[in-house]
């Protein structure tokens, strides 16, 4: 979605038009699961945390500014959610159970392009679930779901530059658990920009 179309669906939103909400939840809903998922490892905790980003984003839409970028807020709420959630289970990130990484259903890419990206990406992905959550975070949020920094730093509280160094961290940190070479990088960093 290109910038006006985004800020004229902010200015629906904020009228309250279900059309605006239908085709935000539409754009939004499948990527806000996967992150959600893949940042909580837990199927079950990710249906009821995404769940509860819509609630926010119905109950607090009204109030956006004009110039809102989606994006970054509708993943800063998905973040923040299950932050509490970890917090009233007094559960640390790195303490969470389970390894498995699931994606939304692909949207079309052909069998030979699944085949051909399966391998790697299959790695990436079990590599990706080692990491201490915040690394996973900033990965998720940078390579997978196509923020920027800048965004990704407004999502998790932080400043650019601090979000600059933990992106750096956490690449090197994949990078070190795949075991990648110097000339194997150049396509991790294709997978992960």
């Amino acid at each position: 979605m290109d910038r006006n179309q985004e800020l004229a669906l902010v200015a629906r939103l904020t009228r309250a038009d279900c059309g605006a909400f239908d085709e935000l939840y539409t754009a939004f809903h499948p990527r806000l699961f996967t992150f959600l998922a893949r940042l909580s490892r837990r199927r079950e905790v990710a249906e009821d945390l995404v769940e509860e980003t819509w609630l926010r984003v119905v109950a607090h839409a009204p109030r956006l500014r004009t110039d809102t970028r989606l994006a970054p807020w509708l993943f800063t709420i998905a973040r923040n959610l299950y932050v509490s959630y970890c917090r009233s289970r007094a559960l640390d990130y790195d303490a969470l159970a389970g390894v498995h990484l699931w994606s939304a259903p692909p949207s079309g890419p052909t069998p030979f392009e699944v085949a051909a990206a399966g391998e790697l990406q299959q790695r990436v992905d079990a590599a990706l679930a080692t990491l201490p959550a915040p690394c996973r975070e900033v990965l998720l949020l940078v390579a997978v779901e196509g923020l920027t920094p800048a965004e990704a730093a407004v999502v998790c509280g932080v400043t650019q530059e601090t979000m600059r160094q933990r992106l750096k961290r956490a690449r090197d940190l994949l990078a070190k658990r795949l075991d990648v070479s110097a000339a194997r990088s150049i396509v991790l960093n294709e997978v992960l920009p």
